[in-house]
């Protein structure tokens, strides 16, 4: 059986995950694909082009990606690893996935998508699943590995590693940037799960599986967060778009994205947190918990 595993990385996590995954499948025959794009994203990032790829990352735009072949013109299985940026599949992944080439091979084929975030990779995970279906394949399982640490730390830690490029302790305080070592550890038993529904040739339950290992975890507050949040990207991203159609207006729009995200992640989440866990939480808690069953079971 042929297994396309497609890989888009600036730190190299992602491949880290993808190796653990695909260890237990060495059997199989892999084609593994790194895909990049024409003209490389900087790592580390600097504060201005981290932000200045918002608007085209959540309004998806294309971007010219660097030039790739496949082994084979069809597969029994694909493997998608990629990284959530500003709650939108990173750039060169929805890219990727408008490319007729690799919707030719999608077509047809089940696709575990292998998710590396901070901590929100609902919305994107919706973009993943309704693009792959569009292209005639359909998504069998979700694997999300996110930064543990408190939503607050993780802001922080990821934004010092990567605009430093330094995945260590910062200021010998915080704890180290990323996914925790031990959810890395970890990937292997998610290719022996399609290892065996690979084998048995159906992956109806691969997802239950998957949530049976309880690897996933939802956040309430996160839930909450990624309700709101992706409607407001989307307004900046239009605006900026709109009005910063020239280099000095799109620096003055995007600077002032970036000191909104800012003020809104670190003064006003914390209020409003603060409010629903108080005042709406305790009255919607069982309607929040069928929410995390659709998210974990990837029903998006």
């Amino acid at each position: 059986m042929k297994i396309l595993v497609l890989s888009y990385t600036q730190s190299g996590q992602m491949d880290e995950i993808l190796k653990g995954i695909i260890n237990p499948l060495a059997a199989f025959d892999i084609d593994y694909v790194q895909v990049k794009p024409k003209t490389a994203f900087p790592f580390p990032w600097t504060s201005a082009t981290f932000f200045d790829a918002m608007p085209e990352t959540v309004l998806e735009k294309n971007m010219e990606l660097a030039d790739f072949t496949f082994k084979h013109n069809s597969y029994d299985l694909i493997i998608l690893g990629y990284q959530p940026w500003f709650l939108s599949p990173s750039l060169p992944i929805s890219s990727l996935l408008q490319m007729k080439k690799l919707k030719a091979v999608i077509k047809g084929t089940p696709v575990v998508t292998v998710i590396g975030a901070r901590n929100m990779w609902i919305n994107s995970q919706k973009s993943i699943n309704k693009r792959i279906a569009v292209a005639g394949g359909k998504v069998v399982g979700n694997i999300p590995f996110i930064d543990r640490n408190n939503n607050f730390v993780s802001a922080v830690t990821i934004l010092y590693w990567m605009l430093t490029g330094k995945k260590d302790h910062m200021w010998n305080i915080f704890p180290v940037p990323g996914i925790g070592q031990n959810d890395i550890d970890k990937a292997p038993q998610f290719g022996e799960l399609i290892a065996k529904h690979l084998a048995a040739n159906t992956f109806n339950d691969l997802q239950h599986d998957v949530v049976n290992t309880n690897h996933i975890a939802v956040s309430s507050n996160i839930l909450f967060i990624e309700k709101r949040a992706k409607r407001i990207f989307v307004i900046w991203a239009n605006l900026i778009t709109k009005f910063g159609t020239g280099p000095v207006s799109r620096k003055i729009w995007v600077t002032l994205f970036k000191y909104y995200l800012m003020i809104a992640l670190f003064i006003i989440a914390p209020i409003l947190l603060t409010i629903y866990n108080l005042l709406i939480y305790p009255f919607v808690f069982k309607s929040i918990e069928r929410e995390k069953d659709i998210v974990k079971y990837n029903n998006l």
